[in-house]
């Protein structure tokens, strides 16, 4: 804690997640006399600006005493925007510590990430994997983050994690109090690849079969068309089970993509991902301008079998506009990764 003119100040390292890589954030918070205010800088959204009525509340909740004071807290860089509830728990404990009701030197070894409730819980964050990378990247020594998470975390090796169910579980950590262990990992937490249907299961389509091998084999784009119910979707569906396994870190880049879009909380996913967006999906939805959200950012080391709309204005409606598919009508699936069928049309494309 650092004493400023007639004010004291306290900072703590968070992180805000970029598309879904971390961004170092660094929580600075100012007590000094003035009339009663909390203010938060530094380009926050709304649930950002939300936070002060649950930072407030889970403070007093806690047992700890809300400053009468003036108080300003800075989410720094200033020029980088700051999205969700993440940032609760660090402003929180900037906040306690600028007070001085946690020693503020703890701080500077930490991380912090969750989001508060206002009986000053902390709620399952999506993202902590993501978050646990930066902050051994950052070279701090350990990350405070909800207990739902902490597994997720701990995947991150060289970085000690701390999972607390509550703000005064937290503040009890800053003050030296030994954290409770995250839950062991299993050597294969998200593992589908006997569960899915298999490749091998497929009878006939010979040449459909073939088309699939040398995808696989080679990572190519597939292009598969034909009428419904000729077995596009049925092949597409099997073809992660001749891909080859995911390597360690593929499969945690492939667990981070899904916890920053809250599709998964954890160990660590071990099965490639298979999406089949609706033909009628929007450009926002294959990917927005966040990437965590988009179905083409969680089909990453995956298959991915969109049904593409059609190339005429009247095909490339809103989906609010889109009209049911007639019987019989044909349709192309474009499989990135992987295809291949009979009696329809298979065509191997360029690219990965």
């Amino acid at each position: 804690m650092r004493r400023s003119v007639l004010g004291m100040l306290a900072q703590v390292a968070t992180f805000a997640i970029d598309g879904v890589d971390p961004r170092p954030v660094w929580v600075e918070v100012d007590i000094r006399s003035g009339l009663p205010t909390f203010t938060i800088v530094g380009l926050g959204d709304a649930a950002v600006r939300e936070s002060r009525d649950r930072v407030r509340s889970a403070v007093q909740n806690s047992g700890f005493t809300f400053p009468q004071a003036r108080i300003t807290a800075n989410l720094a860089p200033a020029f980088l925007r700051k999205v969700g509830p993440g940032f609760d728990a660090a402003l929180a404990l900037a906040l306690l510590a600028a007070s001085g009701q946690v020693p503020v030197d703890a701080l500077a070894r930490y991380a912090v990430y969750g989001e508060l409730s206002l009986g000053g819980e902390l709620r399952d964050s999506p993202g902590a994997l993501a978050v646990a990378e930066g902050a051994r990247r950052a070279g701090l020594e350990r990350l405070i983050v909800p207990p739902e998470r902490a597994r997720e975390a701990a995947l991150v090796e060289g970085l000690g994690i701390a999972p607390v169910a509550d703000l005064r579980e937290a503040a009890e950590v800053l003050c030296g109090r030994e954290p409770s262990p995250p839950p062991p990992i299993p050597v294969a937490t998200v593992s589908r690849r006997w569960a899915e249907p298999d490749l091998s299961d497929v009878r006939g389509q010979e040449t459909a079969l073939l088309a699939l091998e040398i995808a696989a084999a080679g990572g190519h784009n597939l292009l598969l068309e034909g009428a419904p119910g000729t077995g596009k979707t049925m092949l597409a569906r099997r073809l992660p089970t001749i891909l080859p396994e995911l390597s360690r870190a593929e499969a945690v880049e492939v667990t981070r993509i899904h916890s920053v879009a809250g599709f998964h909380r954890g160990g660590l996913i071990s099965a490639r991902p298979f999406r089949a967006p609706h033909h009628t999906i929007s450009a926002a939805g294959r990917s927005q301008s966040r990437p965590s959200r988009g179905a083409l950012s969680r089909r990453a080391l995956g298959v991915s079998a969109p049904e593409p709309r059609g190339s005429s204005p009247a095909a490339r409606r809103r989906p609010r506009d889109a009209r049911p598919r007639p019987a019989g009508a044909r349709a192309a699936h474009p499989l990135h990764a992987g295809g291949g069928l009979e009696p329809l049309s298979v065509r191997l494309c360029r690219g990965g």
